[in-house]
């Protein structure tokens, strides 16, 4: 039993003395990239007219509404994370899409959704923007 302790008491300084030998481990600075700037867009959502997902109307048909085109959109493995996480605002069953998505082609893939989903294409505002 006084070999295991020596051993383990062994195995720990030495875990301690590597640790201090091999010095501090750095982070990657994240400094040298640009910061995103949300600047525009937040000007953009305090305008009155502007839909933002507090808007959000708490109607059993506006979230059924919003519920739906949810899950055709996170169905679509094809899409971006980006797109998955797109702003799905419905109010009185007019639907605003809002957010980054990677291409011309992830916008019209949740367009149509959105617009099968609501009934037309004139229940579909279309704020999305293309961030590759």
């Amino acid at each position: 039993m006084r070999l295991f302790q020596i051993t383990k008491a062994r195995v720990l300084t030495s875990a301690l003395l590597l640790s201090f030998w091999a010095g501090p481990v750095y982070a990657q600075s994240t400094d040298a990239q640009t910061k995103p700037d949300n600047t525009a867009v937040n000007k953009r959502d305090q305008n009155p007219g502007e839909a933002t997902a507090d808007q959000q109307k708490m109607n059993a048909a506006d979230r059924a509404l919003t519920a739906k085109i949810r899950k055709a959109v996170i169905a679509d493995k094809g899409l971006s994370t980006y797109a998955h996480n797109v702003k799905i605002i419905s109010q009185d069953g007019t639907v605003t899409l809002k957010g980054p998505v990677r291409s011309d082609d992830e916008v019209k893939s949740i367009i149509a959704k959105a617009t099968e989903a609501a009934g037309g294409p004139d229940k579909v505002v279309n704020q999305m923007s293309v961030k590759p």
